[in-house]
C-alpha cells in the first residue's frame, strides 16, 4: 500500500535561527516592541513578560537587518511561556505566520540561511 500524505503527520521544522531581531506588534496595551529570538521562515519566538493568548491573530513588523522597511506579516500565538515557567525557555510566545506572501517567506528563509551560514556552528 502506498504512502499517502496525512495532514496529522507533523510537518519537519524549517531551519531555525537563534538571533535578536526588533519586532514590533499590537497588544491590548497598545503598539509594542519586543525582541524575538528565534526565527525561521515559518515563525518566531518573541521574548515578552507579558505573551498574547494562544491563537490570537497578530500582526508584526519584523525588522531585518540591510532591509529599506520593516517585513509586515500576519502571525497566529501557537504556544506561549509565562514568567516564571520553565528555567530553559524565557517567557514569551512562539507565533506561526499565517498567509505570507512568497516574497516575504523568501527575504525571511534567505535571511535566516544566510545568517546561519556567516555564524559558527553552537
Amino acid at each position: 500500500m502506498a504512502d499517502s500524505p496525512d495532514s496529522s503527520t507533523p510537518q519537519p521544522r524549517a531551519p531555525r535561527l537563534e538571533h535578536e531581531l526588533p519586532v514590533a506588534y499590537r497588544s491590548v496595551a497598545g503598539f509594542v516592541t519586543d525582541w524575538a529570538v528565534n526565527l525561521s521562515k515559518g515563525g518566531l519566538y518573541i521574548n515578552t513578560d507579558k505573551p498574547l493568548p494562544v491563537g490570537t491573530a497578530v500582526r508584526l513588523l519584523v525588522t531585518l537587518p540591510d532591509a529599506h522597511f520593516p517585513v509586515d506579516v500576519t502571525g497566529r500565538v501557537t504556544r506561549t511561556h509565562p514568567v516564571g515557567g520553565s528555567a530553559s525557555q524565557p517567557p514569551g510566545m512562539a507565533v506561526e505566520f499565517v498567509d505570507v506572501d512568497d516574497d516575504k517567506r523568501t527575504r525571511i528563509a534567505e535571511f535566516v540561511e544566510r545568517l546561519r551560514s556567516e555564524l559558527p556552528p553552537g
